[in-house]
């Protein structure tokens, strides 16, 4: 595997590597990504797979942007890569059959991982994760959802098929053959405090009621002054949620509010019948988290080439200037390896002895690749 990072301001031109790469992806805040151009990668590189995503802080060797689009050229010397761009108002924004599509048309008997990068404000990422996990047999699944700084106003994907960064669409990006080796963890560093509550309405992501009080009202009251900056100010204190008898757990964060009706929409379900409560964190645990990520991912795949970080852009908002110390944490774990990623507003990793593709919020998620 050949790798080489760039990272440039908006106006600078892209630098091209010395080799042919298979696949080159991109990362940078909303509007720059928008504002580029990509085509000449399809005239220099006719077979190459160009794709990406908007971030709230793009991560690279050396630590985070927000000015910045960071460009990773990848060369695979023994595998094969391919890619599937899906559109969510082609399923009517039916996430959970958008991730079959994407599965079924990635899927064979070679294939390792899919990478998903994610439409992060109109995707449910808990159906998209479902719909994956429904046509996975011998593969893994990882990824996230784009990001937009904390505005939560639209996210973009860059499109393989048309080289523009658009709305509502999911790309997944399929690894394959015996050559190439994949390691993953996920960690938060947050802890639930207060009392469990009860979900008493909700539908999909879409919750209505916690112990038949109005969701919205309830947050608010919990939030108090801080409720006037929402949605933003809710990245600062997630949901830790259990469904019905089950004995795992998730983090869940809000993507939008309505005060017409008092519901809140999070990043995935949020079953009718778990209990909720309230999560708070601090910067050494969210630190910690980050640690106990990467020292997962290497223990499935000991010395990567390339580290792909997906972070939740809560997490920033904690850490904020200490954000960088969470890559950092990464980075002293593998030394020698090309570190890429974003701050996202949700994460894809598998999760228990299973290796069942999950939405996370809040965690730090690291894809790691190699060729052996």
């Amino acid at each position: 595997m050949k790798i080489a990072q760039h990272v440039l301001r908006p106006e600078e031109d892209f630098p091209l590597p010395d080799f042919l790469p298979d696949l080159i992806v991109i990362f940078g805040e909303t509007q720059i990504l928008a504002k580029k151009e990509y085509y000449r990668f399809k005239e220099l590189y006719p077979e190459v797979i160009v794709t990406g995503c908007s971030t709230s802080g793009s991560i690279f060797n050396g630590g985070i942007t927000d000015e910045e689009l960071v460009v990773e050229y990848i060369q695979f010397e023994k595998s094969k890569v391919q890619a599937f761009t899906g559109r969510l108002d082609d399923v009517g924004y039916d996430s959970y059959l958008l991730g079959v599509e994407i599965a079924k048309n990635l899927k064979s008997q070679e294939l390792k991982h899919i990478f998903i990068l994610s439409d992060g404000y109109l995707a449910n990422g808990s159906e998209l994760a479902k719909g994956l996990n429904n046509v996975a047999n011998s593969f893994t699944i990882s990824g996230g959802l784009a990001g937009d700084m904390d505005r939560f106003s639209k996210t973009l994907v860059i499109n393989p098929e048309t080289l523009k960064p658009e709305e509502q669409i999911v790309v997944g990006i399929g690894f394959y053959g015996d050559h190439i080796q994949v390691g993953f963890g996920s960690r938060g560093g947050w802890e639930p405090f207060g009392i469990e509550r009860k979900v008493t309405k909700s539908h999909g992501n879409i919750l209505y009621e916690i112990d038949d009080q109005p969701a919205l009202k309830l947050y608010k009251q919990f939030l108090g002054h801080k409720s006037e900056e929402l949605p933003a100010s809710a990245l600062l204190f997630p949901l830790y949620m259990q469904e019905p008898d089950s004995e795992t757990s998730v983090v869940r964060t809000i993507l939008s509010i309505n005060d017409e009706d008092q519901s809140m929409t999070f990043a995935g379900n949020i079953p009718q019948g778990s209990t909720v409560r309230f999560m708070k964190s601090n910067t050494s645990k969210i630190i910690d988290g980050a640690f106990n990520a990467a020292q997962l991912a290497k223990n499935l795949n000991d010395q990567p080439e390339l580290a792909i970080l997906v972070s939740c852009v809560g997490r920033r908002l904690v850490l904020k200037q200490l954000a960088d110390e969470e890559v950092e944490v990464v980075r002293d774990l593998f030394k020698s390896c090309s570190i890429t990623g974003f701050y996202s507003y949700g994460e894809l990793s598998p999760s228990g002895e299973m290796l069942t593709c999950e939405l996370h919020n809040q965690t730090m998620t690291i894809t790691t690749l190699k060729e052996i």
